[in-house]
């Protein structure tokens, strides 16, 4: 294999396979190690390539990411325009009105207008060996007077090859450095990772997730979410490229919606009551959507109805997801994501294995009530100290930041192996802990919900789960008549049938 000279570009990229192995291998015994090329390198070799050229619209922040291409040399050759309307008037007298200047709905209209800019201009001249892109921006970072967080949508609409139909990128974007100058820096990096990924990596999309932080790490920016479309992205799934985004430490979290739809998390939660289950949906049973079903009336009875409906989430955890093993079964993952979706629930992946991680984040988008679902069963794991020992106040640490902005759980009895209902009253707690749960009690902070359907109280996720491998027809009637169905038509949790 052709190895890399340290430093040096690939700018004739005739061996690309053995750049990728190098990209992709970082693992002990390959004998490959894995090298990030330098912003500067990367806009080098996409400016030397004759076949890109486009326009990059930047607003925001600055012109971050053309920036680098004017320093890496050849821009000429790669750069059809380069703009950036930062004044309201001005932007929307180009792209049209918008409720909100950084959004995705700014961001798409500019990508959209911009490509079809070039093609209407240029196609005539040199589409025949030329691939046309747009890459655009908009972004707030943090300002001087200000202490909110610096976020951003980002994205290119290109041609792999002239003549192509397009395809696209678009992806949002925290900064998290402190200082507006980092903020910048770290988008501009980005940007690049971005157009390199897309011109040279689009074939890999998980290569090419990989490759968006090459020297750049988690705790300077986040990338919540990603979605890829178009003629080269006709077979990626962008539920399990929100899956990688979190299994790579991209993010903390991702989202997608009832019909498969990757979901920024701030332009669905932002400002509204939130309502979220964990569990692991394998499958879903009538216990899991009764549950939901008795937080919903129990939150409205105790919040208050003039709070809003809340957004109801369904969270795995990436702990659940690797349950079997240091891999994730996409397959299963899928089977999992095809069932909530079936009903209608809009779906949360997170690396949060403590409840307080998990309404801390929830917390960044909403100043409104947020409730946890859980069953009885999982608070008594909650109050279980071994799982505080990282934290310097403990287990009392962890409540406190759990239960900071009045967060509530809502709890569901379940049946114990005494086929007795155990309830949050019921719980048998550690008895040092005993005056500190009841205190929680009497405050409200951990509701029993009371509204629940008996008859549901003796299924189990775990037993639906055998009775379908081992062909015990009972299962059905354990879950959802829609859930039934699909697991039959499509073969889940490994049905056969008789």
């Amino acid at each position: 294999m052709t190895m890399l000279e340290p430093g040096r570009p690939p700018v004739e990229c005739i061996d690309r396979l053995s750049c990728m192995e190098i990209l992709m291998n970082g693992n002990e015994g390959t004998g490959v190690i894995r090298e990030h090329m330098d912003p500067s390198h990367k806009a080098l070799e996409i400016n030397l390539d004759r076949r890109r050229y486009g326009t990059f619209a930047e607003i925001g922040a600055g012109q971050e990411v053309v920036r680098w291409f004017f320093r890496a040399g050849g821009a000429s050759g790669t750069i059809a325009k380069s703009i950036s309307a930062y004044d309201m008037s001005v932007s929307d007298a180009i792209y049209g009105k918008s409720e909100r200047y950084v959004s995705r709905s700014r961001l798409q209209a500019m990508l959209d207008y911009e490509h079809k800019l070039n093609l209407s201009r240029l196609n005539e001249s040199r589409g025949d060996t030329t691939a046309f892109f747009a890459f655009a921006n908009t972004v707030a970072v943090r300002g001087y007077n200000s202490s909110s967080e610096g976020h951003g949508w980002m994205g290119v609409k290109f041609q792999a090859h002239p003549r192509d139909q397009d395809s696209q990128i678009i992806l949002h974007v925290r900064m998290l450095d402190r200082e507006n100058s980092q903020q910048q820096e770290a988008l501009g990096i980005v940007g690049v990772n971005l157009l390199y990924g897309a011109f040279f990596l689009h074939y890999e999309p998980e290569l090419l997730l990989r490759s968006l932080l090459d020297n750049l790490s988690v705790d300077r920016i986040e990338i919540d979410m990603i979605e890829f479309s178009g003629i080269e992205f006709r077979h990626v799934d962008n539920r399990i490229m929100s899956l990688r985004l979190v299994e790579l430490g991209l993010s903390d979290s991702a989202m997608f919606g009832p019909s498969g739809e990757v979901l920024q998390p701030s332009e669905i939660l932002h400002n509204k009551p939130i309502l979220v289950e964990r569990g692991s949906f394998r499958p879903v049973t009538h216990v899991n959507l009764d549950m939901l079903r008795c937080a919903r009336d129990k939150f409205a009875e105790v919040a208050g109805k003039d709070v809003g409906t809340p957004v109801e989430l369904m969270e795995i955890t990436m702990r659940n997801l690797k349950a079997g093993g240091t891999d994730i079964d996409l397959r299963d993952f899928l089977a999992r994501a095809d069932i909530l979706c079936a009903c209608g629930k809009t779906v949360l992946i997170s690396d949060f294995f403590e409840f307080y991680r998990l309404a801390a984040c929830l917390a960044r988008y909403t100043k409104m009530p947020l409730g946890l679902v859980m069953g009885a069963a999982s608070l008594l794991e909650l109050f279980d100290e071994k799982y505080y020992a990282d934290l310097e106040g403990g287990i009392l640490e962890s409540l406190g930041r759990l239960f900071k902005n009045e967060h509530k759980l809502y709890v569901y009895p379940y049946l114990n192996d005494e086929k007795k209902v155990v309830t949050a009253q019921s719980l048998a707690i550690a008895p040092e802990l005993t005056k500190l749960y009841g205190y929680l009690l009497d405050r409200g902070f951990i509701q029993q919900m009371d509204n629940y359907q008996p008859e549901y109280l003796p299924i189990f996720s775990r037993d639906v789960l055998q009775k379908i491998k081992i062909g015990d027809e009972s299962w059905k009637a354990m879950v959802p008549d829609n859930v039934a169905e699909i697991i039959q038509k499509r073969g889940f949790f490994g049905y056969r049938p008789k």
